[in-house]
């Protein structure tokens, strides 16, 4: 399989710069309102492989994307460990049974793919629809921000519950964290059996961490998840991604990922010279640039590809996922700005 996407992360020649967005397929499109709309409800249309796929495929049949992103929540492990996951009205996630003590973690199952067939059935469904076209993103939440939303019940502006547990009891969070690698491990490795070509590890989290306890708490378990999947898959690229973890960038680097994502908070020439021998990096539009003209799009476009002074190893995208209200047209502007900009 010969993709722009795949050899930039493998940092060998590409035609252009290709670019996908995280959350893609989202309510900023029209059509995905109408199929969740019919769904139901967010975990119903998770659940549903036909209509987790006609999601998928929604704006790759839109747009150009250099890749399709599998459709699903990184909310998917806790809700098969059974704590209950329900999502409110503007108010997003919430678990029925958060964790609160050592006995609700020794009681998790560490084998949930069982409960996740429809994730797998949903890899598979995208993977014939998008025949060759383009390859295909699976995906999972890191140990540490899952472990957040486990215990905090849901969101939260001041994780005050998971650094309770992180400064009272560490070993109890160590042994959350380890469990939820495992879990990540087996979830990814039945994704590439299903036929995912590439994978990410969104670390929504990390970034409200201090260094050393990003490393210990957050790191440690995403490296022990590229250790796990690179020892059955070794020729399946993984990205990882931590929201403002511009401070950790060498050390995710040195995890043997072979991408690393980037926000908007750093710049992508520092992020190169920095890592750019080790790693392909994606990144880094601001999101809310997409609320700007089509005109400013294309400036600010222009302004990441000029930061990025290599061959090859950049995949374009944004610093963070698409918003709801932004103008779909706006998005094409991105994605054709990305490669009329940067063909060779």
């Amino acid at each position: 399989m010969s993709f722009d996407y795949i050899n930039a992360l493998l940092k060998k020649p590409v035609s252009r710069t290709p670019i996908w967005v995280m959350r893609q397929a989202g309510r900023y499109l029209p059509e995905y309102r109408a199929t969740r709309k019919k769904a139901g409800d967010f975990m119903s249309l998770c659940k549903n492989p036909e209509l987790a796929c006609e999601v998928t495929m929604q704006p790759m049949d839109r747009f150009d994307l250099d890749a399709a992103i599998l459709f699903s929540d990184i909310l998917t492990i806790p809700d098969a460990m059974g704590l209950g996951l329900y999502f409110s009205e503007g108010e997003g996630p919430k678990f029925e049974r958060p964790i609160q003590t050592l006995a609700d973690i020794e009681a998790i199952p560490s084998e949930v793919n069982n409960d996740l067939t429809y994730v797998f059935d949903a890899v598979s469904t995208i993977k014939s629809a998008l025949d060759a076209r383009a390859p295909l993103i699976g995906f999972s939440g890191s140990p540490w921000t899952l472990a957040t939303y486990m215990i905090e019940g849901g969101s939260s502006k001041t994780f005050a519950k998971t650094k309770a547990m992180l400064f009272n009891d560490p070993k109890m969070l160590h042994l959350l964290l380890d469990k939820l690698a495992d879990s990540v491990i087996a979830y990814l490795d039945q994704q590439v059996q299903s036929g995912v070509d590439s994978l990410m590890v969104f670390d929504t989290w990390g970034g409200v961490l201090s260094k050393s306890n990003y490393l210990d708490f957050s790191l440690s378990y995403m490296q022990k998840i590229v250790n796990g999947v690179k020892a059955k898959h070794p020729n399946t690229p993984i990205t990882l991604f931590s929201k403002n973890g511009g401070k950790h960038l060498s050390e995710i680097a040195d995890t043997g990922c072979d991408g690393v994502g980037i926000d908007w908070t750093v710049e992508l020439s520092e992020v190169e010279q920095q890592i750019g021998s080790k790693v392909a990096i994606q990144g880094n539009l601001d999101p809310a640039v997409m609320y700007a003209t089509p005109e400013v799009i294309r400036v600010e476009v222009k302004k990441v590809l000029s930061q990025f002074k290599g061959d090859t190893g950049h995949v374009f995208n944004l610093g963070h996922g698409i918003t709801p209200d932004v103008d779909p047209e706006n998005m094409k502007v991105l994605v054709d700005s990305v490669h009329e900009f940067s063909t060779k």
